[in-house]
């Protein structure tokens, strides 16, 4: 216990007079509030981060897009170079 090495995880730190309470999971409900508190939570957190998410996409999207057409737009021959030609 007196050397550094040697401890394990949960022996990291003494702590003396700390006392902790627990539930045994198999005791607590697992979804307690998703309906009630969970959906209206994920809402205002999804509207909090729409504005910082969707223009960088939206613009790569478009960067995107526009690279696709101006590529099939470049690899078609021009009929004009071929005129003249028998």
């Amino acid at each position: 216990e007196g050397t550094a090495m040697g401890k394990h995880f949960g022996n990291l730190a003494r702590v003396r007079h700390v006392i902790t309470y627990s539930l045994s999971p198999f005791e607590q409900r697992a979804f307690p509030n998703v309906l009630s508190h969970g959906v209206p939570n994920a809402g205002r957190r999804f509207a909090s981060q729409v504005l910082k998410v969707v223009p960088p996409l939206a613009i790569g999207y478009l960067i995107y897009s526009w690279g696709d057409q101006e590529f099939e737009r470049l690899k078609r021959k021009n009929p004009a170079d071929y005129e003249h030609e028998q």
